[in-house]
Protein backbone atom coordinates (compact mmCIF):
# COMPACT_ATOMS: atom_id res chain seq x y z
CA UNK A 1 0.00 0.00 0.00
CA UNK A 2 2.90 2.26 1.06
CA UNK A 3 4.54 1.97 -2.49
CA UNK A 4 1.33 2.37 -4.48
CA UNK A 5 0.92 5.92 -2.89
CA UNK A 6 4.43 6.67 -3.17
CA UNK A 7 3.93 6.06 -6.81
CA UNK A 8 0.78 7.73 -7.17
CA UNK A 9 2.79 10.86 -5.79
CA UNK A 10 5.55 10.17 -7.88
CA UNK A 11 3.67 9.80 -11.38
CA UNK A 12 1.72 13.17 -10.16
CA UNK A 13 -1.59 11.03 -10.13
CA UNK A 14 -0.71 9.45 -13.35
CA UNK A 15 0.66 12.46 -15.57
CA UNK A 16 4.27 10.63 -15.23
CA UNK A 17 2.74 7.85 -17.27
CA UNK A 18 1.86 9.26 -20.58
CA UNK A 19 4.35 8.07 -22.83
CA UNK A 20 5.78 10.97 -24.95
CA UNK A 21 6.92 13.91 -23.02
CA UNK A 22 6.05 12.45 -19.12
CA UNK A 23 8.21 15.58 -17.87
CA UNK A 24 5.97 18.41 -19.73
CA UNK A 25 2.72 16.71 -18.86
CA UNK A 26 3.54 16.84 -14.91
CA UNK A 27 4.47 20.11 -15.26
CA UNK A 28 1.09 20.76 -16.96
CA UNK A 29 -0.54 19.26 -14.37
CA UNK A 30 1.19 21.21 -11.37
CA UNK A 31 0.07 23.81 -13.48
CA UNK A 32 -3.48 22.66 -13.19
CA UNK A 33 -3.45 22.47 -9.46
CA UNK A 34 -1.97 25.51 -8.81
CA UNK A 35 -5.18 26.87 -11.25
CA UNK A 36 -7.38 25.11 -9.18
CA UNK A 37 -6.75 25.17 -6.09
CA UNK A 38 -6.60 28.68 -4.63
CA UNK A 39 -3.40 29.10 -2.30
CA UNK A 40 -0.10 30.44 -3.44
CA UNK A 41 2.12 28.07 -5.57
CA UNK A 42 4.31 28.53 -2.46
CA UNK A 43 2.15 27.04 0.34
CA UNK A 44 1.56 24.22 -2.50
CA UNK A 45 5.19 23.65 -2.57
CA UNK A 46 5.86 23.98 0.62
CA UNK A 47 3.21 21.06 1.49
CA UNK A 48 4.67 18.45 -1.40
CA UNK A 49 7.97 19.01 -1.04
CA UNK A 50 8.86 16.68 1.79
CA UNK A 51 5.81 13.97 0.76
CA UNK A 52 7.46 14.57 -2.74
CA UNK A 53 10.87 13.41 -1.56
CA UNK A 54 10.37 10.45 0.24
CA UNK A 55 7.36 9.61 -2.93
CA UNK A 56 10.47 10.14 -5.35
CA UNK A 57 13.11 7.85 -3.28
CA UNK A 58 10.27 4.90 -2.51
CA UNK A 59 9.50 5.03 -6.34
CA UNK A 60 13.08 5.19 -7.31
CA UNK A 61 13.98 1.89 -5.50
CA UNK A 62 11.00 0.00 -6.00
CA UNK A 63 11.40 0.54 -9.53
CA UNK A 64 15.53 -0.13 -9.93
CA UNK A 65 15.77 3.31 -11.47
CA UNK A 66 18.29 6.10 -10.01
CA UNK A 67 16.05 8.92 -11.73
CA UNK A 68 12.65 7.08 -13.66
CA UNK A 69 11.07 9.15 -16.01
CA UNK A 70 7.76 8.63 -14.45
CA UNK A 71 8.34 10.48 -11.66
CA UNK A 72 7.23 13.96 -12.23
CA UNK A 73 6.61 15.58 -8.68
CA UNK A 74 10.20 17.03 -9.04
CA UNK A 75 8.69 18.84 -12.52
CA UNK A 76 5.42 19.60 -10.24
CA UNK A 77 7.74 21.47 -7.98
CA UNK A 78 9.82 23.01 -10.04
CA UNK A 79 6.83 24.71 -12.28
CA UNK A 80 5.24 26.12 -8.78
CA UNK A 81 8.67 27.99 -8.22
CA UNK A 82 8.73 29.57 -11.42
CA UNK A 83 4.81 30.40 -11.44
CA UNK A 84 5.18 31.73 -7.84
CA UNK A 85 7.72 34.31 -8.53
CA UNK A 86 5.13 35.93 -11.39
CA UNK A 87 4.37 39.60 -11.07
CA UNK A 88 1.49 39.17 -12.34
CA UNK A 89 -0.08 35.81 -11.75
CA UNK A 90 -3.34 36.71 -13.07
CA UNK A 91 -2.31 36.87 -16.88
CA UNK A 92 -2.38 33.76 -19.46
CA UNK A 93 0.91 35.05 -20.79
CA UNK A 94 2.51 34.73 -16.98
CA UNK A 95 1.39 31.17 -16.84
CA UNK A 96 2.24 30.36 -20.34
CA UNK A 97 6.08 32.33 -19.72
CA UNK A 98 6.26 30.13 -16.29
CA UNK A 99 5.72 26.88 -18.08
CA UNK A 100 8.28 27.89 -20.64
CA UNK A 101 10.88 29.09 -18.93
CA UNK A 102 11.04 26.00 -16.16
CA UNK A 103 10.76 23.45 -19.11
CA UNK A 104 13.98 25.56 -20.64
CA UNK A 105 15.94 25.27 -17.74
CA UNK A 106 14.70 21.32 -16.78
CA UNK A 107 15.84 20.05 -20.02
CA UNK A 108 19.02 22.30 -20.28
CA UNK A 109 20.09 21.99 -16.92
CA UNK A 110 22.82 24.81 -16.63
CA UNK A 111 25.00 24.47 -14.56
CA UNK A 112 24.93 23.59 -11.54
CA UNK A 113 21.43 21.93 -11.96
CA UNK A 114 23.24 18.96 -13.43
CA UNK A 115 25.71 19.11 -10.56
CA UNK A 116 22.36 18.80 -7.81
CA UNK A 117 21.50 15.40 -9.99
CA UNK A 118 23.57 13.73 -8.01
CA UNK A 119 22.50 13.82 -4.84
CA UNK A 120 21.67 10.68 -3.70
CA UNK A 121 17.88 9.12 -3.71
CA UNK A 122 14.74 11.15 -3.68
CA UNK A 123 16.88 14.42 -3.25
CA UNK A 124 18.73 14.07 -6.25
CA UNK A 125 15.54 13.65 -8.42
CA UNK A 126 13.84 16.20 -6.87
CA UNK A 127 16.21 19.33 -6.08
CA UNK A 128 17.55 19.49 -9.49
CA UNK A 129 14.06 20.76 -10.68
CA UNK A 130 13.88 22.88 -7.74
CA UNK A 131 16.82 24.74 -9.15
CA UNK A 132 15.01 24.76 -11.99
CA UNK A 133 12.48 26.26 -10.69
CA UNK A 134 14.28 28.32 -8.88
CA UNK A 135 16.26 30.55 -12.28
CA UNK A 136 12.82 30.17 -14.05
CA UNK A 137 11.87 32.23 -10.87
CA UNK A 138 14.87 34.76 -11.34
CA UNK A 139 13.99 35.55 -15.03
CA UNK A 140 9.87 35.28 -14.49
CA UNK A 141 10.62 38.10 -11.48
CA UNK A 142 12.99 40.25 -13.93
CA UNK A 143 10.49 40.23 -16.99
CA UNK A 144 7.33 40.91 -14.54
CA UNK A 145 9.46 43.93 -13.27
CA UNK A 146 9.91 45.43 -16.70
CA UNK A 147 6.01 44.34 -17.85
CA UNK A 148 7.45 41.87 -20.46
CA UNK A 149 4.17 39.91 -19.66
Amino acid sequence: MTNRIASLLATWFGCGLIPKGPGTAGALGGLLVAYLVPVSPWILTAIFLIPGIWAADVHARVTGRKDPQDVVIDEVLGQWITLAAAVHTTTWQAWLLAFVLFRLFDIAKPWPIRRVEKLPGGYGIIFDDLLAGVFGAVVMRVAGWNNLY
